[in-house]
This record gives structure tokens, C-alpha cells and sequence, in this order.
């Protein structure tokens, strides 16, 4: 019998639809063979089951040490060390509680994947202005999970359906974006997206590379970035045996993918991938973190402070996000990684 998995899943902003899409994802889901573990505030979590007629009892832990790893049907398990209540915090605002609160269970949840406690972290969407509210310097859990597990390369990979999409980078300007589009730059993305893809269980991943400028720069006329910086870097992770073809131009590079001539697209910037994803698969796509020593996936949208608590949220993201997250440790220990 193949051992279960324990996944952490974190409510995210309290305030935001998280605590609502968690709910209904797992009890909607159908996962088999894994023990969820909700970090978080189980007062939130009970009424956020409440508020959507799921019934479902909820079993508050205070320390992880107290995990039932095969707890009896409905019954879901909360580890909740700080027990906040929900009128701590407002709904559909942003706030300072929420802010502290959503950034001290993603720091639990990675401090425990790192322990080898969980298996994985799924997330449920944060705010960066409640972030920011409560004095937070990262932007987003790229960024905290990158400080915490002490990763130097970390990219952001969206995926919906076939189509996956690596960033070369995600919360930069789009002159900041174009600036980052260098040889080094490209090569470590390709690098790191060859070894992590691997680890995965594909074992020649095709990766391809978008071109920056329409027509991939027209050999020259219409930008440069092909000639000098990305055609190079192609070439020379292609040197070293890597499976990469590139630059193709972005209104074909997608096309290509959807149709599995690859089995991974980098982008060249945010809007690049996002738009290409959520085209393609706006309620089921999802976030995944490309060069951490740790799996963690993610829904693909934000807080939704406009519906929270009005029960109408799509939960489809959060349970692609969740069956990605299984898929990804099953992959990694069929490797023995």
C-alpha cells in the first residue's frame, strides 16, 4: 500500500475567498489516499464551512504532533496554534490581522514541509496590500517561500491542462521585465527548469523558449533581444544535452505547447504566460514553484475581496491545485528523490 500524503493546505487571507475555496475544494474533491491538513484558524475554517452548508467536523490541533495521519471520514484537522477568532477579521478588507495571520501560517507550512512534517503546501490566495498593512517586505509567497528554504533560482510556473508556462520573471515592470531578458538570465531558467521537470518523473522534458519581440524579433528589425541574448542561451544549454528549441514567437510557442510538441514554455515576462494560461483555462489553472527544495502549488487568482463570504467562489483552482500537488509527490517518490 502506497503511503498516504500528508498535505498542508493554508486558509490564505482570512479576509478573501480562501478559507471558502479550501472548503468546498475539500469537500468536493474526491482526493484519494491523503490526509489534509488545513493551516490556519479553525474558527475561520468552521465558518466558512458553515456559510456553504458542508458538513464536515473540524478537529482543532495545536501542535502538528497531534496529527491523526488517517483521521475517520469528515472529519478535517486544523492546526491552528494562535486561535484566532473570525472577528478578528473583517471580511472583503484589508487589514493588518490578515496580513500577519496569512503570512505566519505560510511560514508554519514551509517550516514543516522542510521538517519532512508535510509532504507539500497547497496555498490559498494572500493580499499584498494586507502584507504590506502588517509590515511585510516579501510581495508574495514566491518570495517568502525563496527566503525560507534559502533558494537562490525560484520561478514561478503556471499550468492549465497541458499548457505549462515558466517565467523568467513575474513581479517586475514591463521595461524592468525586458531589462532581465539576458543570456545569464535565460540559461539558469532553462537549467533550472531541465532539473526540476526531471525530478518530476519526465525524463527529457522539451522545453521550449518564447521569443520576446513579435516575430522573434524579425531577425533583428523589430528588436535585437533574440539575436544577442536569447538564440545564445539556447544554444548553449543545447550544448550541454538539454531537449530545448527556441526562440519561437508567442502567438505560435502556445499553440505548439496545447498540442504537446512541449512539455514546458518560458516566458519572457508576467503577462506573457499569465494571459496564454488563463485564456486557456482561467478557473483550472494553477500555480507551482519551479527551484525550491520543497512542493508547493497554489490557486491561480487572488483574495477576491468583492465575493468573500457571499459563497459564490469557484473552488476549481484549488482542487487542480491539490491534484497537482499529489501528482508531484507521487512523481518525486517514484524517483526516490
Amino acid at each position: 500500500m502506497s503511503k498516504r500524503i500528508i498535505l498542508g493546505i493554508t486558509l490564505g487571507d482570512p479576509s478573501g475567498i480562501g478559507p471558502e475555496v479550501v472548503a468546498k475544494a475539500i469537500n468536493n474533491g474526491k482526493f484519494k489516499n491523503i490526509t489534509p491538513i488545513i493551516i490556519g484558524s479553525s474558527d475561520v475554517f468552521r465558518n466558512a464551512l458553515l456559510n456553504n452548508n458542508i458538513s464536515m467536523e473540524v478537529i482543532h490541533l495545536s501542535d502538528i504532533s497531534n496529527l491523526s495521519k488517517k483521521p475517520k471520514e469528515n472529519i478535517i484537522q486544523v492546526l491552528d496554534s494562535k486561535n484566532p477568532k473570525i472577528s478578528d477579521f473583517p471580511i472583503g478588507k484589508v487589514n493588518l490581522n490578515s496580513g500577519n495571520y496569512s503570512y505566519f501560517w505560510i511560514k508554519q507550512a514551509i517550516k514543516l514541509t522542510l521538517k519532512s512534517e508535510l509532504d507539500a503546501i497547497v496555498t490559498a490566495p494572500i493580499n499584498k496590500q494586507s502584507f504590506s498593512l502588517a509590515g511585510k517586505k516579501e510581495i508574495g509567497h514566491q518570495e517568502i517561500l525563496k527566503n525560507l528554504t534559502k533558494s537562490l533560482d525560484v520561478y514561478t510556473m503556471l499550468v492549465s491542462g497541458h499548457l505549462s508556462c515558466v517565467h523568467l520573471s513575474t513581479h517586475k515592470s514591463l521595461i524592468e521585465a525586458c531589462r532581465f531578458v539576458t543570456k545569464q538570465n535565460i540559461v539558469k531558467v532553462i537549467l533550472k527548469t531541465h532539473e526540476q521537470f526531471k525530478e518530476w518523473g519526465i525524463a527529457n522534458p522539451k522545453i521550449a523558449v518564447g521569443a520576446l519581440n513579435p516575430h522573434s524579433g524579425d531577425n533583428g528589425l523589430i528588436g535585437n533581444e533574440e539575436q544577442t541574448q536569447i538564440i545564445p542561451a539556447v544554444k548553449e544549454t543545447k550544448n550541454l544535452g538539454i531537449n530545448v528549441t527556441g526562440p519561437i514567437a508567442a502567438d505560435v510557442v502556445f499553440y505548439k505547447a496545447i498540442n504537446k510538441e512541449f512539455d514546458v514554455v518560458i516566458v519572457m515576462y508576467h503577462d506573457q504566460g499569465h494571459i496564454a494560461i488563463k485564456v486557456h483555462g482561467f478557473e483550472e489553472s494553477v500555480s507551482v514553484n519551479v527551484g525550491l527544495p520543497i512542493i508547493r502549488t497554489s490557486v491561480d487568482h487572488g483574495t477576491a475581496f468583492d465575493i468573500a463570504g457571499k459563497g459564490i467562489a469557484n473552488e476549481n483552482s484549488m482542487i487542480e491545485a491539490i491534484k497537482l500537488g499529489i501528482k508531484l509527490v507521487k512523481n518525486k517518490n517514484k524517483n526516490g528523490v
